[in-house]
């Protein structure tokens, strides 16, 4: 059955829209939603099924490959994660919301995703309404990873529609929040001494620091 396509206004979301979204990811569905950034594909972090989709959709191995989760604000981080340092939590206020993402150590509060070995989760808390109230109204992280094109000019598709055509058949849902951006977040290190910043993005990181 083809995805069904979902406009969401982002500065006046549908509730009716965000409650039917929240419920197909309970159910364990697969969703594209808009960002600060680029278009993302995601799903409930504690749903096993959804989570091996999204491994199989996008062609990659789940025990080598660094997911993030989205968060509503600050105070979901501490449950998925070790005592941040000052220096670290600081940085995060300043930066988030916003087009970052931080690697932070996990605890054991993260779900045991297909058996990964990996520590370290990615934290991202996105300057998008839609995003943000869908793991609001779900009650904690969606798991998500960046559309990329196969196209290494355009490298992230920005248009609902042709997202929408080519995702139509592997996905439960598409929401068409408007065009999307084309550069992905600034991922930042932060698990060791000193930050790294280990992808630049759109953040720059010059204005946390």
């Amino acid at each position: 059955m083809a995805a069904e396509f979902l406009k969401i206004y982002p500065e006046n979301p549908d509730p009716k829209r965000i409650q039917k979204i929240v419920e197909v990811l309970r159910n364990g569905g697969v969703i594209i939603y808009p960002t600060d950034t680029v278009y993302g594909m995601g799903c409930d972090i504690h749903n096993q099924k959804a989570v091996e989709r999204i491994c199989q959709i996008k062609g990659i191995n789940p025990k080598k490959h660094n997911f993030s989760f989205i968060c509503y604000d600050l105070s979901n981080i501490s449950e998925y994660t070790r005592a941040l340092n000052t220096a670290v939590f600081k940085m995060m206020k300043k930066a988030l919301p916003g087009p970052f993402t931080f690697i932070l150590e996990g605890n054991n509060q993260v779900p045991k995703i297909l058996d990964s070995k990996k520590k370290t989760i990615g934290i991202r808390i996105p300057d998008h309404s839609i995003p943000r109230l869908l793991v609001k109204e779900l009650g904690h992280p969606i798991l998500t990873t960046s559309i990329r094109d196969e196209d290494d000019v355009i490298e992230y598709s920005t248009d609902p529609e042709l997202i929408y055509e080519k995702y139509r058949d592997l996905v439960d849902i598409v929401i068409d929040g408007g065009y999307g951006n084309n550069v992905a977040s600034t991922i930042l290190d932060c698990t060791g001494d000193e930050m790294q910043i280990v992808r630049q993005g759109l953040g720059n990181v010059e204005d946390i620091l």
